[in-house]
């Protein structure tokens, strides 16, 4: 009996587990989080400036390696735009619909683009593309699609019986409707009026005008410092209804605000390079893993960081490598749509 007592004392007794609410608890969770938000700034800056100085033909430090350096410079600047818009909007989408799943996407705005395209091309013939073109149609496509998503906002989640379920179900119909009036009307065009549509349709960095780049930074830049300003109430939002309403924030107001900038960036990077499905999807999933935390502080400066590293990477590959830099957003949209099926085929232990 003794013996036994004595070895009862012996036992070391295990450490106790500390709880934390912490977005990082913990020196090692931190300190890993900054190395990853580090290296994906330096691989940020590194493809930038590849992408700016690879391969320039003229001689450094001359006017004519400047003006090309001017010239790719606008490349990375609508990179990072879109890789900025795609990675905010999305992940804050998905927090206020408590849903890793979905995209901002599933509302309409990619459709609605392919539309207009289609539309115009299929009244106007070749000249459709040109009346497109020009600052003011960008301004007009922007306005149409965040009025789009307004109205919808306004009419699904006002009154008593609001639901974002419904504006949710309500988006992939009109997504839907849009795509198949879109699809007849491919059927109808010549082969060369289908061939010019084709190439309107895949998101393309080089087809941005250097023009709307005045008005697009100003909307991406205001419309993602308000999601960032809003980051604090985000973390709330990700509770759930009941918990933010408990907590004292008005819920329907907050998903209101957040939609709306939502659609804002949407809407900007779309009217910019075309539609990119799954990029955002694929933006957001890696900032998860990488940031390994739900504060929003934290997750969405690494969703941009990931967005502009997948987005710039892949077309200094594509580029350099290949000679094929026009396939980008094909081989992001098939990488975004594995990885999406993997989520759902994983989302039971995710």
């Amino acid at each position: 009996m003794a013996e036994l007592t004595t070895a009862v004392r012996a036992t070391p007794t295990p450490p106790r587990t500390v709880r934390t609410s912490a977005a990082l608890p913990g020196t090692r969770r931190a300190r890993r989080y900054w190395l990853v938000l580090i290296g994906l700034a330096l691989l940020a800056a590194a493809f930038g400036i590849a992408l700016v100085v690879w391969d320039n033909p003229m001689p450094v430090g001359t006017a004519g390696f400047w003006r090309i350096v001017a010239l790719r410079s606008k490349n990375v600047l609508v990179m990072l735009i879109v890789a900025f818009c795609q990675a905010m909007a999305t992940v804050a989408f998905q927090t206020v619909t408590t849903n890793r799943i979905v995209t901002p996407s599933i509302l309409g705005f990619e459709s609605l683009y392919v539309a207009v395209q289609t539309g115009a091309i299929y009244l106007l013939g070749a000249t459709g593309l040109t009346m497109l073109t020009g600052v003011p149609q960008f301004i007009g496509q922007i306005v149409l699609m965040v009025g789009l998503a307004v109205a919808l906002y306004g009419w699904l989640l006002s009154g008593k019986h609001g639901n974002l379920h419904v504006l949710l179900l309500i988006g992939i119909i009109i997504g839907a409707g849009l795509g198949s009036v879109s699809t007849f009307l491919q059927r109808l065009l010549t082969p060369s009026e289908f061939d010019l549509l084709t190439a309107r349709l895949f998101g393309s960095i080089s087809s941005a005008d250097a023009d709307y780049l005045p008005i697009a930074v100003p909307l991406a830049a205001g419309a993602g410092l308000l999601l960032w300003r809003r980051a604090r109430r985000l973390n709330v939002m990700a509770l759930g209804r009941d918990v933010t309403t408990g907590l004292g924030l008005n819920h329907r107001r907050e998903l209101v605000v957040v939609l709306v900038l939502v659609a804002v960036l949407m809407a900007t990077s779309t009217a910019l390079v075309g539609p990119m499905t799954f990029l955002g999807f694929l933006v957001a999933t890696l900032a998860y893993q990488f940031a390994d935390t739900h504060d929003h502080r934290h997750v969405l400066p690494v969703a941009v960081l990931t967005g502009f590293v997948v987005l710039s990477g892949a077309y200094f590959v594509m580029k350099n490598l290949f000679y094929a830099q026009g396939v980008v957003s094909i081989i992001i949209e098939l990488v975004g749509g594995v990885t999406f099926l993997v989520v759902i085929l994983r989302k039971g232990r995710l």
